[in-house]
């Protein structure tokens, strides 16, 4: 057999390998416009159904809570968004249906009659797929934004699901960095001082508003000082911002841990350590890269968290001028103890990075749910005995458009050696990818294939 390039397919079986469901992505792109469909296609055995059928669900769910907090019929998690399609018997008729992609023809075609494609359009208005990072001592779900594909044998929706006979996928919503950056940011202002008729003039810029993951970010800071005071020290710093739009919860089983702000869902995000670092922030001088969260649901309330910052021992004297440049890389490897920063949407034995900024319409602005996160530089000046003066600098932090999503082949592929599978319900989990002149199939649950059953706490997979 050559070496020949294949299209990646990836798949998951229930634990009685009666039902599997193949996908050819697990990372949908939100274009602003319209959303990637999630289109796939559902494998069964006839003779295990009997009299049930087959549904599939996509679900948008955001968990704002320590999964062991979950008692007495409380739980922390709101589902955004639920979606059911009943993949077999087919509920629609021929003309209702919608078309089907080439992938679905391919595997429909490859894998038999017994194949049933399934689609889902995922709303606009959803957030995309984001993880709050747990703290060194959390266990169980990480708190976050995440999407389920779920199928699963039952004669209606309402039965109870048995995990045996269903298969669980977890899939994101991602977006990429635009194609046309925004202008570059640039922010001034003037402080004038008490008694005194000349001011301190201080103008930051930054080299461009797109950055990508890991690349470092130049703050340029133009100092004029006119006044008789003296700028001392200087910070520059940049924070994520998560914005949280959340009914408010009332559960005193979380005010020991958090402090309550705004309303209890933000005490879930904001760790005690936090807050007391911005308590005593205004003694010393501070520049710094900002992460900003937004949450929405019912209410608004907003968190924000450094990232990255450098402090200068830099003093501009009385009627002179100053300018220097600074460089900042807000990365996770500099923040991984910190928890409730968001992150980007985490699979199963994947790393992850720090969120990346959410790119909405402003007609849409509103209507968006979950976390929005947006990162802002801020500069800030100490001056001898008269104040700070800041400045802050929004900009984007994304990862740039791939140039081909559709990766032909796994680097762990089956080897030229090994004879085709056949496309068998039952045997198709011989070996870790089943290959034919198309397709690379790769298992969702690595654990499925040392003969284990999935793990029901697995959160990423």
């Amino acid at each position: 057999m050559g070496d020949k390039a294949g299209t990646r397919v990836f798949k998951k079986s229930s634990p009685n390998c009666k039902l599997t469901v193949y996908l050819g992505k697990r990372d949908f792109v939100d274009h602003l416009d319209h959303v990637d469909p999630v289109d796939g296609v559902l494998l069964i055995d006839p003779e295990y159904l009997k009299d049930r059928k087959v549904f599939v669900t996509l679900t948008c769910a955001f968990r704002y809570g320590r999964e062991d907090l979950d008692v007495l019929g409380l739980s922390f998690r709101k589902d955004l968004y639920i979606s059911t399609f009943q993949a077999f018997p087919a509920a629609t008729t021929e003309e209702e249906r919608k078309p089907l992609s080439h992938l679905q023809e391919r595997l429909l075609k490859k894998l038999g009659q017994h194949a049933h494609p399934f689609n889902f359009t995922i709303p606009q208005n959803l957030p995309c797929s984001v993880t709050l990072q747990p703290g060194p001592e959390d266990t169980g779900k990480a708190c976050g934004v995440d999407f389920e594909v779920r199928a699963f044998c039952a004669r209606t929706v309402e039965e109870k699901i048995h995990k045996r006979n269903s298969v669980r996928l977890v899939i994101r919503k991602v977006q990429y960095a635009p194609e046309k950056p925004g202008p570059q940011p640039m922010v001034e202002t003037t402080r004038s001082f008490l008694l005194s008729d000349r001011s301190l003039h201080l103008e930051a810029s930054l080299d461009k508003e797109l950055y990508y993951h890991g690349e470092p970010i130049s703050v340029n800071v133009h100092v004029t000082n006119n006044s008789t005071k003296t700028v001392k020290r200087m910070k520059i710093s940049g924070k994520r911002q998560t914005c949280n739009q959340l009914a408010p919860i009332q559960s005193p089983l979380l005010t020991p841990t958090f402090i309550l702000c705004i309303s209890s869902i933000t005490a879930l995000l904001i760790p005690t350590q936090t807050l007391q670092i911005y308590k005593h922030r205004g003694v010393r001088p501070k520049g710094e890269v900002r992460q900003y969260a937004d949450i929405c649901l019912f209410s608004t309330a907003q968190y924000k968290c450094p990232v990255a910052q450098e402090e200068a021992d830099d003093q501009v004297s009385p009627s002179s001028t100053f300018c220097k440049v600074y460089t900042l890389t807000p990365m996770l490897t500099n923040n991984r103890e910190k928890r409730g920063l968001a992150l980007d949407g985490k699979l199963k034995h994947e790393d992850t990075n720090l969120a990346s900024s959410t790119i909405v319409k402003e007609v849409s602005n509103k209507e968006v749910l979950g976390i929005l996160v947006s990162y802002r530089v801020k500069v800030k000046l100490v001056v001898s005995r008269g104040g700070d003066v800041s400045v802050e600098l929004p900009f984007v932090l994304m990862h740039p458009k791939p140039s081909d999503q559709h990766i032909s082949r796994p680097q762990s592929a089956v080897p030229e050696t090994d004879a085709p599978v056949d496309a068998n319900l039952i045997e198709f989990e011989t070996n870790n990818f089943s290959q034919d002149d198309d397709f690379v199939f790769e298992d969702f649950a690595r654990l499925r294939l040392k003969g284990m059953k999935d793990d029901e706490d697995d959160h990423f997979c």
